[in-house]
């Protein structure tokens, strides 16, 4: 579960005697990405958890981006976690910053990392979620550079008072803050209040990527009749992976006949009990669980349709990498879903949690194959206009630089 330092917010009351009340220095968009210095501006992309997730690769995938964009790039990560996130950085040949959060304020962690994003030349942070959102406000403050944060949909993260508290310190002393989807922007407006006016929406984008389906096909056997459902994320009651297992179980209770594969990729604390749930349901064989996987394009290639039964979202990753792939998508009808798929254009949208609406949909997209294809072929005209990474970066670029 994401969410920093239980005492975290405590940090408010001591910074707020040790930062000044000023904003930090505007800039100006400096030209042919050069500073005031005559310098390339670095960016701090800043994370609290490393675990294989939306964000995660969110991070990833900006870093890229900035980088391609001719941008010095320095990702700060945790250490003593799963590491996950850090390999990635290191295979795409980034030097990323370690942190580690040992006390409810502790100033020897920020002391280092004002220090090494001071060393790193960095000139903007960019703040992802809520730990690196106050501590981050903290030493942006301190260095006089531009702070943007984005919020990935963490529900958890105004359940307390002090957390609240917290939050609304860092937006009114972050220079822009971010929501992924407009749902996840009126729910901070409901939890913190008017504060929470200041907060922006900039959709999820991605690049898309072209995946090659037959490994996956080879791996798990899958017939060239087959239809194959795919389901990525952590696996984690969130997501509602075990919503999928019991709509595939009432499918062949029903008696649907057409042939399918339902690959499930990720890995987390419901593992155990969704392969006992396959398992009773006599789905061995039919539901697969993939574990974390690298490959994913390929993934999205072998897929007909992507399944996102959560409880609650954000703007998932996996559905726009689903749409980019041209799958057609069921999703919970929640969150910042349905303002990707559109109900009965890119996909079917239906209530989280209920497994017989989610059988319905699959059966009515499993039996009618020329829907299944117009459906995708809308979800990859609609992301590659709406959901691509370039006007999502551009967004981002002019709030790093005070011109949004």
């Amino acid at each position: 579960m994401r969410g920093g330092s239980a005492g975290t917010p405590l940090v408010v009351v001591r910074v707020a005697r040790e930062v000044t009340d000023s904003p930090a220095q505007p800039f100006t968009e400096p030209p042919s990405h050069m500073d005031h210095n005559g310098r390339t501006p670095t960016i701090a992309l800043m994370l609290e958890s490393d675990e294989p997730g939306g964000a995660e690769v969110f991070l990833l995938n900006c870093a890229i981006e900035l980088r391609a964009r001719g941008y010095g790039v320095v990702p700060v990560l945790p250490i003593g976690k799963t590491g996950w996130l850090g390999a990635r950085f290191k295979a795409h040949d980034f030097e990323a910053e370690t942190f580690e959060i040992k006390s409810v304020y502790d100033r020897a962690f920020l002391g280092k990392l004002q220090g090494d994003l001071i060393r790193r030349g960095v000139t903007v942070i960019h703040s992802h979620e809520f730990a690196m959102a106050v501590y981050g406000t903290v030493v942006a403050r301190r260095m006089g550079v531009r702070h943007v944060v984005t919020h990935h949909a963490n529900m958890w993260m105004t359940d307390k008072l002090r957390r609240r508290m917290a939050l609304r310190w860092a937006l009114r002393n972050a220079d822009a803050t971010v929501a992924v989807s407009e749902d996840y922007r009126q729910h901070l407006l409901r939890s913190l209040g008017p504060t929470a006016e200041r907060v922006i929406t900039i959709v999820n984008g991605i690049a898309p990527t072209q995946g090659d389906a037959e490994p996956v096909r080879r791996e798990f056997g899958i017939g060239p009749d087959e239809v194959v459902v795919l389901a990525a994320g952590a696996l984690v009651e969130r997501k509602g992976h075990i919503v999928l297992v019991r709509a595939v179980e009432q499918l062949r209770r029903e008696g649907c006949l057409v042939p399918v594969r339902v690959i499930i990729a990720g890995e987390g604390q419901e593992e155990a009990r969704l392969r006992t749930a396959i398992h009773d349901a006599g789905l061995d064989g039919i539901v697969h669980l993939a574990g974390v996987r690298l490959d994913i394009p390929n993934l999205m290639a072998a897929c007909d349709i992507l399944a996102m039964p959560s409880i609650w979202e954000g703007l998932p990753l996996a559905v726009l990498e689903g749409m980019h792939a041209g799958s057609a998508i069921i999703g919970s009808s929640i969150s910042g879903i349905p303002e990707a798929v559109r109900e009965g254009v890119d996909g079917l949208l239906t209530p989280p949690g209920d497994a017989p609406a989610l059988s319905g949909a699959l059966r009515r997209l499993l039996e009618d194959p020329q829907l299944r294809r117009r459906m995708g072929e809308s979800a990859r005209t609609r992301a590659l206009a709406e959901f691509h990474i370039a006007p999502m970066m551009d967004r981002y670029e002019r709030l790093y630089f005070g011109k949004a």
